[in-house]
């Protein structure tokens, strides 16, 4: 729990840094790194942080990572805690 905290905050703080690199037209996260903290369990902090600073959004290709990286952690997680995938039939 305590790693998800720390990735989350990461990731969180990665882009509102990008965002304010951006900016001033500075050197800045590379798209790649942003997308790997995501990967590493920090999906929800850059999801947030995408809306929090409104950074990335016109980005349609880093967009799709980002929720198929955020869709793919949800299902694992949902399938981690009930062990099983409901019975639709």
């Amino acid at each position: 729990m305590i790693y998800l905290w720390g990735i989350n905050t990461l990731t969180l703080l990665a882009f509102g840094w990008d965002k304010a690199r951006a900016r001033r037209r500075k050197n800045r996260v590379s798209e790649r790194r942003l997308l790997w903290l995501a990967a590493l369990g920090g999906s929800p902090g850059a999801v947030v942080g995408r809306w929090i600073f409104r950074h990335k959004t016109r980005k349609r290709g880093f967009s799709a990572w980002l929720f198929g990286i955020f869709g793919l952690q949800t299902s694992l997680i949902y399938l981690w805690l009930w062990g099983d995938v409901p019975n639709l039939m």
